[in-house]
């Protein structure tokens, strides 16, 4: 076991395995038969349940909570990873529940698997290999990203939902249940079905979110125009690109768009 530093109110279950080359911050909770390996980095106040597996290179930052059974850091499953030197990221204040799977990167990408901050990982969730998850996320009971995934701030997944390799979801956005996506959901909007298709814009998040009544009416507009003028992608990627503008909070949607590499549910 490795020892925790001084001043440490944490506890190291007798029955965890902790490899000596494991760093944990103060007041780190290891639960029984939890396996803790080599180039793990775990920041002070984070506990993991038992039976969890933790393999590196993975750090971990503050005040996590990781529950029993959770696989972090394995291996990525691409057929075309040889045992390069890969990593996982996480940041602060996760919590992610029993059953869930976070891979590491591959060299084929960044070589890195980045989870934010504040995200709330529901079980048996599978975030696969180069995924980029950021803040503030909700991926509910048996979501699965493919691997490259991007996953913008304030997004939420519904149950066992499914995102295509190399898909972008964009930031506030919602996925109904059962979703299966196989193109990039742009910012604010909402889908559901196999395969997804847009049914509005996530009005109740914005609202939680502190968007004004203004703003929504905005948003609503941009989307009308994207979805219902009959314009061309083109087209209306322009006449956005006028509106955003005056209206910022057109802006990010705009760069959505511009960014997309699999083109938009539409």
């Amino acid at each position: 076991m490795t020892a925790q530093g001084p001043g440490s109110v944490g506890t190291i279950h007798e029955r965890a395995v902790v490899d000596a080359g494991a760093r944990l911050g103060d007041g780190v909770e290891i639960g029984p038969f939890a396996v803790i390996g080599p180039g793990v980095s775990i920041g002070a106040g984070t506990t993991v349940g038992a039976h969890a597996v933790i393999k590196g290179p993975t750090s971990i930052g503050r005040d996590n909570r990781i529950f029993q059974f959770a696989s972090i850091g394995e291996d990525p499953q691409d057929k075309k990873y040889d045992g390069e030197l890969t990593r996982l990221e996480i940041g602060d204040r996760n919590t992610i529940r029993e059953f869930c799977t976070l891979n590491r990167g591959t060299v084929q990408d960044s070589g890195v698997t980045r989870i934010g901050d504040d995200n709330w990982i529901m079980a048996y969730v599978h975030v696969a290999h180069d995924c980029v998850v950021g803040n503030n996320i909700v991926l509910a009971n048996g979501v699965t990203l493919a691997g490259h995934v991007t996953v913008g701030d304030h997004a939420v997944l519904g149950g066992f939902s499914g995102v295509h390799q190399f898909c972008s979801i964009g930031a506030h956005s919602f996925l109904g249940m059962f979703s299966g996506v196989t193109r990039d959901v742009p910012d604010y909007v909402t889908v559901s079905g196999h395969p997804a298709a847009p049914h509005g814009i996530n009005a109740e998040g914005l609202k939680r979110r502190g968007f004004s009544d203004g703003q929504i009416r905005n948003i609503r507009n941009a989307y009308r125009l994207l979805y219902r003028s009959k314009l061309r992608l083109e087209e209306a990627q322009a006449r956005l690109t006028e509106l955003a503008a005056s209206q910022p909070e057109i802006a990010p949607l705009v760069r959505f768009l511009k960014a997309s590499r699999r083109s938009i549910v539409r």
